[in-house]
């Protein structure tokens, strides 16, 4: 008995937090276009592409299908339809800065490192010069590392999600 209502409060407790942290329903012009040049700039539909590589599929064709139908796909697709859901997780200044730092020169050896390195168990960032150290400590970015960091999984759950509707034809 003492368990059901434990439960049944802490379900109550984080249905609250849920609704507290839940982002804007409808995110301005401003907002999905600095989501947008967020997904440019870290190369989303490499993302795309890897977690359609690491999803599962009945079989190898429907596997060699998908990829041929991302193939086909115009990168500014994945940008655009991947913009509005991001823009919800995110906050344009969070979305701004995340954007400058991945067309540093750091964020370029990360994505570098990320998409085109060879196979980890564990994800290693490459080594920053000083200058790097000095932007990586800016309190404007360390605040947006943090939020982009916290729906990081958000962002690649809804690339997911895309990648289902691509595969449905929608």
């Amino acid at each position: 008995m003492i368990t059901m209502k434990t439960l049944a409060a802490a379900g109550l407790m984080m249905t609250a937090l849920w609704a507290q942290a839940a982002p804007t329903a409808v995110p301005d012009t401003a907002q999905v276009k600095a989501a947008h040049d967020l997904l440019v700039a870290m190369q989303a539909e490499k993302m795309v592409r890897t977690t359609a590589g690491m999803s599962k599929y009945p079989s190898p064709a429907q596997r060699e299908l998908m990829m041929a139908k991302l193939d086909k796909l115009p990168n500014e697709t994945v940008y655009t339809r991947l913009a509005l859901p991001v823009a919800r997780l995110l906050s344009t200044a969070t979305a701004v800065e995340m954007t400058r730092y991945y067309q540093s020169s750091y964020g370029q050896k990360v994505l570098t490192q990320t998409y085109n390195g060879p196979p980890r168990l564990y994800p290693a960032d490459p080594v920053p010069t000083a200058k790097e150290k000095a932007e990586l400590k800016q309190p404007a970015f360390v605040k947006a590392n943090q939020e982009f960091k916290a729906v990081e999984q958000a962002i690649h759950h809804e690339a997911f999600v895309l990648i289902g509707e691509i595969n449905k034809g929608k």
